[in-house]
């Protein structure tokens, strides 16, 4: 997982599809979505860090 665009296919396995129209709440929702997949134990651990890694330096990258 190298980009977004993974975190969001990632997502997509399970059905969830984030677009409200604003960058940084999408990524902010697709972050909550992915720990709340890890903690249901439906995603590896190393896919967990990769995404909230990606996401949160993404939304700084915005927000910078």
């Amino acid at each position: 997982m190298k980009t977004i665009y993974d975190v969001q296919q990632l997502l997509k396995k399970f059905g969830i599809i984030i677009y409200v129209g604003d960058r940084i709440a999408d990524l902010e929702l697709m972050e909550e979505e992915v720990r709340q997949l890890y903690q249901s134990n439906l995603i590896e651990p190393n896919d967990y860090q990769m995404a909230i890694l990606l996401l949160r330096s993404e939304v700084q990258r915005l927000k910078g």
